[in-house]
């Protein structure tokens, strides 16, 4: 599968471009923006790209008119068919974020439940119709709202005109923009037979399409398996990447890889590769998070260095900052144009570090030393062995372990390295050393 060997880049494209909150309706053309951005997306080292909604809405693009018109916000399909052209003629694969479970209160057969009531036709297309109730909204009539949110109306995931219209319109986006793959949002809440129909759909449709499901805990296995969803977001290492940072105790992310990727036969997700980040359209972003700056290249390190698909968010390569006690649209920006920094190169060796390493795109896990500062796990397959390093400390410090070998080259500098039961890590200090 493609996506293993790559490295994500997400936009959140209505406010990448800058677009007005409310949709009221004019057409503007300014998708054409993410072209300008494609060399810096490859410098990046990506090559896939990760849109959050690009589909018409009410507002923010999770609230969905129309599954079939790009949002004119953005542009018309024509714009966006001739983006995803030019994304593939530069090596870059394209993922749109798929918003099944809910739709918006300006979604079509919404309003004609709302005007013509009983009599209407879809009626079933929704999870919950109650006649007899209302609205916060002062419709006259009560249905599910999306966790409490009457903005998103809940599917009837179950409602075969439902199911045929929504893989009918994925059908569409696969013939008319040559899209790659998808993330489910809030797959945690989606019917699973719906999803067992996604897939089979996708992969009849085109070879190797990659589904992605947005999930927050639990047991990822019970979306992620053969049937069903290639990946999922790896929301508890997400947590604790950034906690084992601030508390200064790397403990907690070892013991999440471990459990999850690790060499013993309970480890839940070994041989899956889950989509790895340290911030993203929904949380507050990493550099407004660590409480010592110099623990941001560190983070990135580890991020692409564990087991995983690594995906960066739009800003965050150059250190940008938004908290989410501000409201989502901060963390959303609009951009003059990209920034380029040491983090930003920074970031760039890491992924051509991981795209170059077999090891690092499919290797399991194995812990070979860990304090609350300073871990060194090793990522290995059968041709090819890396040893990861991070000291998160502001002091040298000597890392007792044994490397199996004498020598290795460090993957981002290509600086060599001699082991003699162990080495030396500088302070703030992150390797990856493939061992000869």
């Amino acid at each position: 599968m493609w996506a293993y060997e790559s490295v994500f880049y997400q936009i959140y494209p209505l406010g990448f471009v800058g677009a007005p909150y409310e949709n009221d309706g004019r057409l503007e053309h300014r998708i054409g923006k993410v072209e300008e951005w494609i060399p810096h997306i490859k410098k990046l080292g990506c090559n896939a790209i990760y849109f959050s909604p690009v589909f018409e809405s009410d507002t923010h693009g999770y609230n969905t008119r129309d599954y079939r018109l790009i949002d004119r916000r953005l542009g018309t399909n024509e714009d966006f068919a001739r983006l995803c052209g030019v994304l593939h003629q530069n090596g870059i694969a394209v993922v749109l974020d798929g918003v099944f479970n809910h739709v918006g209160r300006g979604f079509g057969p919404f309003q004609d439940v709302l005007k013509n009531r009983q009599s209407s036709p879809y009626v079933g297309w929704f999870h919950r119709i109650d006649f007899g109730g209302n609205s916060p909204y002062g419709d006259g009539l009560w249905y599910e709202g999306w966790e409490g949110n009457y903005d998103l109306v809940k599917l009837n995931l179950r409602n075969e005109e439902v199911v045929s219209y929504l893989l009918e319109s994925v059908g569409g986006w696969i013939d008319e923009f040559g899209i790659d793959g998808l993330r489910l949002d809030v797959a945690y809440s989606l019917d699973e037979n719906f999803v067992r129909r996604l897939r089979s759909y996708c992969d009849g449709k085109k070879k190797d399409f990659f589904l992605l499901g947005e999930m927050l805990h639990g047991d990822y296995n019970r979306l992620v398996n053969d049937g069903m969803l290639h990946s999922a977001t790896n929301y508890e290492c997400y947590k604790g990447l950034y906690s084992s940072f601030n508390s200064m105790n790397l403990f907690e992310i070892n013991h999440s890889l471990m459990r999850q990727f690790g060499p013993e036969n309970w480890t839940l997700y070994k041989g899956k590769h889950m989509l790895s980040f340290v911030d993203n359209h929904d949380v507050t972003r990493v550099a407004s998070i660590l409480t010592n700056e110099k623990h941001l290249p560190l983070i990135y390190a580890l991020m692409f260095g564990m087991p995983g698909i690594p995906c960066i968010y739009y800003g965050s390569e150059w250190g940008e900052k938004g908290e989410k006690k501000n409201g989502d649209p901060s963390l959303r920006p609009c951009f003059e144009s990209p920034k380029e920094n040491a983090l930003t190169e920074w970031i760039g060796a890491l992924a051509q570090a991981k795209k170059s390493s077999a090891a690092l795109c499919y290797g399991g896990f194995r812990s070979l030393a860990l304090t609350n500062r300073q871990c060194v796990f090793e990522r290995a397959v059968s041709q090819e062995r890396v040893l990861v390093a991070v000291n998160a400390d502001s002091q040298d410090y000597f890392a007792r372990f044994d490397p199996g070998c004498q020598r290795g080259a460090d993957l981002i500098t290509g600086r060599e390295q001699s082991f003699e039961g162990g080495c030396m890590l500088p302070a703030c200090s992150a390797f990856f050393w493939r061992m000869g």
